[in-house]
């Protein structure tokens, strides 16, 4: 899928800017995030991919939360916030970037509207646009269904959803004949709390960009396709705002 056509410049050589994907666990965000780096060819970005990737390297900020991590202890704010910024100055955000998971407080957000006026971030080409915040709502029983049905091949790690997407003979893989698998978090209790802490803990974030005016509401319980054509129109609807 591309961008809509009345844009003369091809979509993956316009400035796209900031766009923030929220949703709750099983929301597609993933999905819809393949999807408009393949629209528009940028990167999407992830806190925890951000962190693992500061560890292994062996950054100074990955050498701090390292330490901190190793006392059984959560990476305080401004360390993910200062990760986050040096991964937002690279090459390949300078026309725009997806962030997934970031930011997940009123705290974070604050903290990004700040640091994307700064004279750190004005360098980049899409330094004059505003995020794009998207939010794909689904039903609580809906995200159930989606996140208590996975099911996934031990041996070639295909998923499957035994409501949505059910291999052909039960509990079997399609591909290898294995046996099929339940991880732990899959839980209908432990589903059931993360879903109730996503809700507590992003409320106060989506009141606070739809109090900015930025925020478009999709029904993330639509086909797939559907939901990609709406994201993408929301994309080019808030950079003509």
């Amino acid at each position: 899928m591309v961008a809509p056509a009345h844009s003369a410049v091809q979509p993956k050589a316009r400035n796209v800017g900031p766009i923030i994907l929220l949703g709750a666990p099983g929301a597609g965000k993933g999905t819809q995030a393949k999807q408009i780096m393949e629209a528009y060819g940028i990167p999407q970005i992830s806190t925890g991919d951000i962190l693992r990737a500061n560890v292994a390297q062996g950054t100074e900020l990955g050498k701090q939360a390292k330490a901190i991590m190793e006392r059984g202890e959560l990476v305080p704010d401004q360390l993910v916030c200062d990760m986050v910024a040096q991964r937002l100055l690279q090459t390949d955000c300078e026309r725009g970037f997806i962030l997934d998971g970031f930011p997940r407080t009123v705290a974070q957000a604050e903290w990004l509207d700040q640091f994307l006026a700064s004279e750190r971030f004005a360098r980049q080409k899409c330094a004059h646009l505003p995020p794009v915040v998207i939010e794909i709502a689904v039903g609580y029983n809906q995200l159930l269904k989606r996140l208590t049905g996975r099911r996934s091949c031990p041996t070639c790690g295909r998923i499957y959803n035994v409501h949505f997407q059910p291999p052909r003979v039960t509990d079997v893989c399609d591909v290898d004949g294995a046996k099929l698998v339940t991880r732990k978090d899959d839980s209908e209790e432990v589903i059931a709390e993360r879903l109730k802490a996503y809700e507590r803990q992003t409320l106060p974030l989506t009141e606070y960009y739809k109090g900015k005016g930025r925020l478009r509401v999709l029904d993330g319980e639509k086909d797939p396709d559907l939901v990609t054509a709406e994201t993408l129109k929301a994309i080019e609807h808030g950079h003509s705002m």
